[in-house]
């Protein structure tokens, strides 16, 4: 009988910590080939958890935008350009690390800003927060 109180329990705990799961509903705009894929420029979109790379996770399981967005390795993230490079860079300079990275003419941004400006993935989301979804950043070809 005690083994089935406390397996009892266990249960009660485990859907305790289940309702307790934070849910985040976020405003989010798509341009571009993410916005073909997906099917709209914009939607509202509800996620288990509270950061940027849960969001992610969750909206890359239902849409197939990742491989259109996130950088696998450093080559995929930079691209080479007309701008001479520098062997160190003026004022604050903030990136991802590997594999947290965007791909080269794309972005995720947070409230209308970059999210390598805030805390990459893991910036905190808030109900009513705007996602958006960007590729191409810049329009080339």
């Amino acid at each position: 009988m005690g083994e089935t109180r406390q397996r009892a329990r266990r249960s009660n705990e485990r859907s305790t910590e289940m309702s307790r799961a934070v849910e985040t509903t976020v405003q989010v705009r798509c341009t571009g080939h993410v916005r073909s894929k997906v099917g709209t420029g914009r939607l509202e979109y509800r996620f288990e958890g509270q950061t940027l790379r849960e969001f992610l996770d969750a909206f890359f399981a239902e849409y197939d935008v990742r491989e259109m967005l996130i950088a696998d390795t450093e080559d995929e993230a930079t691209t080479r350009g007309w701008a001479p490079q520098l062997d160190e860079l003026p004022g604050k300079y903030a990136k991802n690390p590997e594999g947290e990275q965007t791909r080269r003419y794309a972005r995720v941004v947070v409230n209308g800003t970059f999210n390598e400006h805030l805390d990459g993935l893991d910036t905190e989301l808030s109900d009513g927060d705007r996602v958006a979804l960007v590729y191409p950043f810049i329009y080339c070809c």
